[in-house]
Order: C-alpha cells, then sequence, then structure tokens
C-alpha cells in the first residue's frame, strides 16, 4: 500500500502522523511512504531523516493525497482539504465528527473510509489511540490553567499551592478518566487542593486507593458540580463520550457565580465542550477569551503545543494499527480486529458510528453491514 503523510494545516498544530522509525516500520512491511516537505519539521523530523528511511518527499499536499490509498494525519482535515477527498481514499486520523457536521457531510458525500483514532475501542473500553494525547491534554490543562491565573494574564493572581500562610488554589476536575486523572495528579504534585467529581462509584474508589485520599472526590450530579464551579479557581472540563458531542454538564448561569479570574480549560472542546460558555474554539496563537469575568481556555489541539512529546507518544500507539491497515487491506483488518472496526466512522457514503450519526441527525448503518453486502445496506 502507499501510505501519504501531509503537512499539518490546523493554525499551531506541529505534529505528524509518522516519525521517521515509523517509515522504517511500513517499508520494511512492504509498503510506500510519502512525506510531504517539511510535514515533521514542527516536531523535529527534518526531511532527511525521512529520506534515510526510505520516505518519498512530496513538496506539495495535494499530489501527497492523490497519490496515497491511504492517508495518515494527527487532526481533522479542514474545509481546504476537503477537495482532495476521492472515493474508496482510506483516511486515519483523529476526526471528533460529532463537532464537525460539514466534515461528515464532505466524508460521506465523497465516499470515504475514514477511520478515527478517537473511536477505536478495547473490549474493556479503553481508547488505546486517544489516551496518550490524553495524558498530554490532563497535564497541559493544569500547566496553561496555572499561567492564565497569574494576574498579567487577567487571571485571579494566585499561586496553584499557595506558601505557607495562604492557601493553595481550588483545582476543580469535571470527569475521572485519562484526562481527569492526569490534570489532577500535575495539580496535586503543584500543591493545589483538587476535587474531581466523577459519576462512577468503582471509579471513585479507583481514584481514593491511587492517590491514597489527598484528592477529594464528588458523585457528579447537578446540585455538586454547581457547589464545586462556585468555590474553582481552575475548572478543567475532562468529560469524553466516545464518538459523541461532549453533554454540558456547567451551564451558563453557574459559570456566572464563578470568582472573577477564575480560569475553565475544558479540555473536550474538540467534541463539543462540556461547558456551556465554551462557544468558541480558540487557538493556541489566541488561547482564551473572558466571559462573565472567567477566562476560558478553549485550544482544540492542545497537544499540539508539546510537539516532540505528543507526536512520539501518537506514533506509538497509531503505527501498529496503521500496519494492519496496510498490509492487511481494510476489509481484512476490520473484519479481523473488532477495536479498529470500532474506529470507522464513514464508508461507502454511509455514516457507521452510531454517536456520530445521533449528532449529524442522520442515519447509521453498521460497517459490518457494508461489508456483508459490498458496500451496499
Amino acid at each position: 500500500m502507499r501510505i501519504g503523510v501531509p503537512k499539518e494545516i490546523k493554525s499551531s498544530e506541529y505534529r505528524v502522523a509518522l516519525t521517521p522509525a515509523g517509515v522504517t516500520a511500513l517499508r520494511h512491511a512492504g509498503h510506500e511512504v510519502l512525506i510531504q516537505a517539511g510535514a515533521g519539521d514542527g516536531s523535529g523530523f527534518e526531511d532527511e531523516a525521512y529520506i534515510e528511511e526510505g520516505a518519498l518527499i512530496i513538496p506539495e499536499a495535494s499530489e501527497v493525497w492523490k497519490q496515497a490509498d491511504m492517508i495518515m494525519k494527527v487532526k481533522e482535515p479542514l474545509a481546504e482539504e476537503y477537495a482532495y477527498f476521492r472515493p474508496g481514499q482510506l483516511l486515519f486520523t483523529y476526526l471528533h465528527l460529532a463537532a464537525e457536521p460539514a466534515l461528515t457531510k464532505a466524508l460521506t458525500d465523497n465516499r470515504v473510509t475514514a477511520v478515527a483514532y478517537e473511536t477505536i475501542q478495547l473490549d474493556n473500553g479503553g481508547l488505546p489511540l486517544l489516551t496518550p494525547m490524553s495524558e498530554v491534554a490532563g497535564r497541559m490543562a493544569v500547566q496553561v490553567g496555572a499561567r492564565f491565573l497569574e494576574a498579567f494574564h487577567g487571571g485571579r493572581g494566585i499561586l496553584l499551592g499557595g506558601v505557607p500562610g495562604v492557601p493553595p488554589a481550588e483545582v476543580i476536575v469535571l470527569g475521572g478518566g485519562i484526562v481527569g486523572l492526569n490534570a489532577a495528579r500535575m495539580a496535586l504534585g503543584m500543591g493545589a487542593s483538587v476535587v474531581i467529581l466523577e459519576r462512577s462509584p468503582d471509579r471513585m474508589r479507583y481514584i481514593d486507593d491511587i492517590f491514597g485520599g489527598t484528592i477529594h472526590t464528588l458523585m457528579s450530579n447537578s446540585y455538586n458540580i454547581a457547589n464545586a464551579v462556585r468555590k474553582a479557581d481552575l475548572l478543567v472540563g475532562a468529560v469524553l463520550i466516545p464518538g459523541a458531542r461532549a453533554p454540558h454538564l456547567v451551564t451558563e448561569e453557574m459559570v456566572k457565580t464563578m470568582k472573577k479570574g477564575a480560569v475553565i480549560v475544558d479540555v473536550a472542546v474538540d467534541q463539543g465542550g462540556t461547558i456551556e460558555t465554551i462557544d468558541r474554539v480558540t487557538t493556541h496563537k489566541d488561547p482564551v477569551y473572558e466571559k462573565h469575568g472567567v477566562l476560558h481556555y478553549a485550544v482544540a489541539n492542545m497537544p499540539g503545543a508539546v510537539p516532540r512529546t505528543s507526536t512520539l507518544a501518537l506514533t506509538n500507539v497509531t503505527l501498529p494499527y496503521a500496519l494492519e491497515l496496510a498490509t492487511k487491506g481494510f476489509h481484512r483488518a476490520v473484519q479481523d480486529n473488532v477495536p479498529l472496526r470500532k474506529g470507522v466512522n464513514t464508508y461507502q457514503g454511509y455514516i457507521t458510528h452510531p454517536g456520530v450519526a445521533e449528532a449529524a441527525g442522520a442515519g447509521y448503518v453498521p460497517v459490518e453491514n457494508l461489508l456483508a453486502n459490498g458496500g451496499a445496506s
């Protein structure tokens, strides 16, 4: 198979979908790899490093998309890339289609086979291709939150850990998954007082066990959320429903009760956000806006700010699936690998993920049905 890696064009996105080591693995498996010139520069991988491992460097993105059987990216295609779509093309990347109706339509209209990193799901519910970026984003959420709490940026002017005689900041984390745990771990390490709101009693027991009671947990319901939000210096939204829009757990009325200069970091913004006042997506170049006296950080590609770490962590987990898709071909790969099958979001013009279909207000056709019928339901 011919695998193409275009340069990411999302604002301040410096990650790349494949490292030189990944090229080596794909080449050893008999595949051809096309890398757009400069695609790896932001992560510290120059064209020469790819050439040494046998990749072909292609100057223009349009040619990479045209020549490749499978396109590997990091972030979802932007509108200017829709023109590159063609029937039967295999796209392997983060998609977050529940919050991207225009992209969903472009993929189905052009009959693109789209496999989303974020919906590949193990039997135990784990999301192996989302986990490393969730770890990065969770840790970054507290890092950037601490920065914007500084008065220079318009924040409350407080230090997360306080000092002797001065209490630490109150950090509230909505969701006890991978993002939430990593945010809590970082905040605790910086000396903050941390509360995680979680709806699973078993998960709360697990959190209490691993943190030895140093982090408080609360059942996630509207009453507890409202009380916790009111006290927060830093509020981290860390709720994920695979493939679906994030639920609005924090209402605008709750945000109005927050302290002036408090900071919200909503990691779920690429799935629509879990804070009602997150009404726009921001960028690393212009990351925050103020509403009701509260700073809102709504960057959808947070790990892109630390591209070297993020690229290495991401490609560690995406490469085995890419090898399987390339070596077996799409049909056999998704038939043999159930977690990979769950990653298929569109195929032959149909939406094949229930969460994406619900968000789009469209019909859902299981990919198994389409494969069994040769692409027609």
